[in-house]
């Protein structure tokens, strides 16, 4: 034998005689300063950690009533107590793993020996691992280290410093923990295939039953895959996990657990997983529901700015109640569906609803004809359409609704004050300099008043008098009214709808849009990108009487002991006076009437009391409808979501094309709403808009 491989060999003996004679892994048996500081330094650490640390478990998003509409997760795993175990699987775990396991120590001097001689003499690795040293050495790296892989190589490093800090840990284990309790353990930190932890998830992924139901064929193969999860995978190799089946069948027959007749009966049965592959659901919110996936991604990207990690969500057990109402979610995602196809090219409508409140604003929808997902081809998208301001082409005339409340706020106008409307004027740009070309605008058909009332103008939308009133009332607080009432991510982003990037030389990419925009007319005319779920929240701003509050998917956080866990969240503002948003209201409610929406309200028979502010861009490449009915601010938003962004046309379907006049938020956003909402109200009795208040009705300034 060659010296240097004789030595080691030499020391692992010298610490299996250790564990005879002291009855625990006692590193200093081994004479070796430098070894013996990294054991004895190690073990009581681990220990505690090994006590005290939970396995990472299933997170369950739920709908509001609580049916479960999402799970997150990084380890599939389905925590079990010991009488909920088939005695058949801790039999098979125990004849194939560990025969001794009840009469040892937490290790098995006998094996141990045995493995140190064999090694010493040059033959061939033996383990001599009891279970309990495997739970030890599975939690550390399914548990413990599970997020350093530096640490999870050395829980499994060929090293006697590894084995000794292994062997005491199980020992201290074996002396403080009952055996039932470390079988348990480990059959519920172990790794069979894949994402599946434990024999709850790998009785459900493979079987479709719980861990107490398992039969002895199904005990055996959970059992010998265990050993390697790859190699004895039954669906990629179902010839070896049959071999390590049957192996550990004569195991149990060996160990007197299973009788020869019984055993030559489970060797002959099949293997009988599911036919279609385990049963593993998603650890995404690429796996929830249709009409969920938007509002699921939503829900945990807002809890993690509340202040939980990734990680936790993935791991801590949790159970998420959100606010979405099934109701209304289905019946929404329904309108969008009708108005335009999942897969229809390059075409996408966006929904969201929001229970608007003075204490908080529930988000109830958030659905879009896309679905949550990563192929295109099925019509889905990784990107949250609904919440992010994605929509490229902005909100048309919707925008409008910043300006009238920052004129109402500043007195430059009342709802009757006559606006200025000469048909195509040019407007000279805030900070403009002799090189700035002048900002000339156009309505959008023939026939308006000039001057016409700001109510007027609300229901028929014309240009030229909303940009002339921006101009009187200032960029700032036109820009500063839409932050207030609920464009606060979206003023956050570039006029790409992204992060502002301050290395670049080009404004419209380096700065936010509540910078970018301080010069520039065109923001009442909604051009540039946003939020859908913001916009219907704005419209729950008004309705709470002028109370902004964040669109809040979450109704509780409990964690794997069923004890709330807080949710950090923003304070609700009063960020304009009552009377202010109830007199917008107010003007708002005649565009289902005699606006911009009438016609198409009229053709699906609507007759609700609401209000609502339609939204075209100057290519009809996006178009929008928002507005609210009783207790429901909504938008609805269609837009080009493709590669090659052309013109909307309506029809049957909605569709890209070249029209001459293409779509109107009247003709394609608001028919979903109409859709859905008459559905949804149903025959209740409506809630009337509130009246103006008498001191926003004329320009005091």
């Amino acid at each position: 034998m060659r010296p240097s491989r004789a030595l080691p060999r030499f020391l692992a003996f010298c610490a299996v005689a250790g564990v005879l004679v002291a009855g625990v892994v006692a590193p200093v048996a081994l004479g070796a300063g430098v070894l013996s500081n990294q054991v004895a330094d190690a073990v009581d650490g681990i220990s505690a950690t090994l006590a005290n640390s939970e396995q990472p478990l299933v997170t369950t998003v739920t709908d509001r009533d609580g049916t479960p509409i999402a799970t997150l997760f990084d380890q599939y795993r389905l925590p079990v107590t010991a009488d909920e175990i088939a005695p058949a699987m801790k039999a098979a775990i125990v004849s194939i793993e560990d025969r001794r396991f009840y009469d040892e120590g937490g290790v098995d001097v006998k094996g141990m020996v045995r493995a140190a001689l064999h090694d010493s003499s040059g033959g061939s690795t033996q383990g001599g691992s009891t279970i309990t040293q495997q739970y030890v050495k599975n939690y550390l790296i399914n548990v413990v280290d599970r997020n350093d892989r530096a640490a999870q190589l050395a829980d499994q490093a060929d090293t006697i410093a590894r084995k000794l800090r292994e062997a005491k840990i199980a020992v201290q284990l074996g002396q403080t923990v009952s055996k039932e309790d470390i079988l348990t353990g480990y059959l519920d930190v172990v790794e069979f295939t894949g994402n599946v932890y434990g024999v709850g998830a790998a009785a459900h992924a493979y079987f479709g039953t719980t861990p107490d139901k398992l039969t002895v064929p199904q005990a055996a193969l959970l059992a010998g895959m265990v050993n390697n999860p790859n190699l004895y995978n039954p669906y990629t190799h179902p010839d070896q996990a049959r071999q390590r089946r049957n192996l550990v069948i004569d195991a149990m027959v060996s160990t007197k657990t299973l009788t020869p007749a019984d055993g030559a009966a489970a060797k002959a049965a099949p293997l009988g997983v599911l036919p279609d592959g385990p049963d593993i659901p998603s650890s995404t919110c690429f796996g929830a529901a249709p009409d969920a996936g938007f509002f699921c991604q939503y829900a945990e990207s807002y809890l993690i700015q509340a202040g939980f990690t990734a990680d936790q969500l993935e791991t801590g057990g949790y159970t998420i109640r959100t606010t979405l109402d099934p109701v209304v979610s289905r019946i929404a995602k329904n309108a969008v569906d009708a108005n335009v196809p999942t897969t229809q090219d390059g075409v996408a409508n966006t929904f969201a609803v929001v229970r608007p409140g003075q204490a908080g604003h529930e988000v109830l929808a958030m659905v879009a004809n896309r679905d949550y997902g990563t192929d295109p081809a099925r019509g889905e998208t990784s990107t949250n359409i609904v919440a992010g301001a994605s929509n490229v082409f902005g909100a048309g005339s919707s925008f409008k609704i910043f300006t009238s409340a920052a004129a109402l706020e500043s007195g430059k106008a009342g709802l009757d004050t006559p606006l200025p409307n000469q048909a195509g004027q040019c407007f000279t740009q805030p900070g403009a300099n002799r090189y700035t070309q002048p900002y000339c605008v156009q309505n959008d058909g023939v026939g308006y008043p000039d001057p016409i009332s700001l109510r007027d103008g609300l229901a028929t939308s014309p240009n030229v008098a909303f940009v002339n009133l921006e101009q009187q009332v200032g960029m700032p607080a036109v820009l500063d009214m839409a932050r207030r009432l609920g464009l606060r991510n979206t003023l956050a982003t570039n006029d790409a709808g992204a992060k502002p990037d301050p290395s670049s030389s080009n404004p419209q990419y380096s700065l936010p849009q509540s910078q970018y925009f301080q010069d520039k007319l065109s923001f009442t005319l909604g051009n540039s990108p946003v939020s859908p779920l913001e916009m219907a929240n704005v419209s729950a701003t008004l309705m709470s009487g002028g109370t902004w509050c964040p669109p809040n998917p979450v109704l509780s956080v409990t964690d794997r002991y069923g004890h709330d866990v807080p949710v950090r969240q923003h304070a609700c503002e009063q960020v304009v006076p009552p009377g202010l948003a109830d007199s917008l209201l107010n003007g708002l409610s005649q565009d289902t009437v005699s606006g911009t929406s009438a016609a198409a309200a009229a053709a699906a028979g609507w007759h609700h009391a609401d209000f609502g502010k339609t939204g075209t861009t100057q290519q009809s490449e996006s178009v929008a409808f928002v507005g609210g009915v009783d207790d429901y601010a909504v938008s609805s938003m269609v837009f080009a979501d493709g590669p090659h962004p052309a013109e909307i046309c309506p029809g049957t379907p909605v569709h890209l094309g070249s029209c001459g006049h293409g779509a109107f938020g009247g003709t394609v956003a608001a028919p979903p709403y109409f859709h859905a909402m008459s559905q949804i109200l149903g025959n209740r009795p409506d809630i009337p808009i509130p009246p103006a208040d008498p001191a926003y009705l004329q320009a005091r300034s």
